[in-house]
């Protein structure tokens, strides 16, 4: 599995260019999401979070991981946050993140007005991501492209720089459920099962391409319930 998440930094690797060389030794540790929720919220930080997000929604690619790693981690600290938001389309993620059928120019068109709609809504739905990025390539918008698989890339790998996901005590954060099928999908595995294990852990067993079982992840999905709960205490 080491060897896996290796593969994974090469693959995302891939339309960043010059980061290629460093990806292979980025540093996966626990987030200390204090530190991160304190430096979001002072307008002083370098990590302040409006700052941050202007920043990500600029098309341009000159954020690195440490900035994304506030970005991703430090919107469960903002008050729009809400990891179980409700969207229009259902995404099947096995179908549409690496092998998604060819679309005609009309129905591109269609995706890029869907995607951009709800990525307004909701800046890190990574399911629509996927799916803007593959009609932009459709319609030629080549570059338009390769800035959102930039943003896309770096958001997994703030994702990975969270633990190794092989057991509870290195397991991977993520701030919305969806994250953990569109992580898992680009190691070009599919689901087979998920299992909940107190206090807050998530085990997504997996099939490799072949089809033939390739173990299973763990995420840490407390930091995403507790904010959920304190947001919306009737849901207890």
């Amino acid at each position: 599995m080491h060897r896996i998440l290796t593969i994974l930094l090469l693959a995302l690797a891939g339309a960043i260019g010059a980061e290629a060389q460093v990806l292979p030794q980025l540093k996966r540790e626990k987030p200390d999401l204090e530190a991160i929720r304190k430096a979001t919220l002072d307008r002083t930080s370098p990590y302040y979070y409006p700052r941050l997000m202007a920043e990500f929604q600029r098309n341009d690619t000159l954020m690195k991981i440490d900035k994304f790693r506030h970005l991703y981690l430090g919107y469960m600290f903002q008050e729009d946050y809400n990891p179980y938001r409700s969207s229009e389309r259902t995404i099947t993620y096995d179908a549409t993140l690496k092998r998604s059928k060819e679309l005609t120019r009309q129905e591109c068109d269609s995706v890029i007005a869907y995607a951009e709609q709800a990525l307004a809504d909701n800046p890190f739905n990574l399911g629509e991501m996927v799916m803007l990025i593959n009609a932009l390539r459709g319609k030629g918008k080549t570059n338009l492209a390769n800035i959102w698989q930039y943003k896309l890339n770096y958001l997994l790998m703030a994702i990975v720089s969270t633990g190794t996901g092989l057991d509870e005590e290195n397991a991977w954060y993520v701030i919305e459920p969806q994250h953990e099928y569109v992580l898992l999908n680009m190691m070009d595995y599919s689901v087979s099962d998920h299992v909940f294990y107190d206090p807050c852990y998530e085990y997504i067993t997996v099939k490799n391409s072949s089809g033939k079982d390739a173990g299973g992840y763990y995420f840490n999905i407390g930091p995403l319930l507790e904010e959920y709960y304190r947001k919306h205490p009737d849901e207890l």
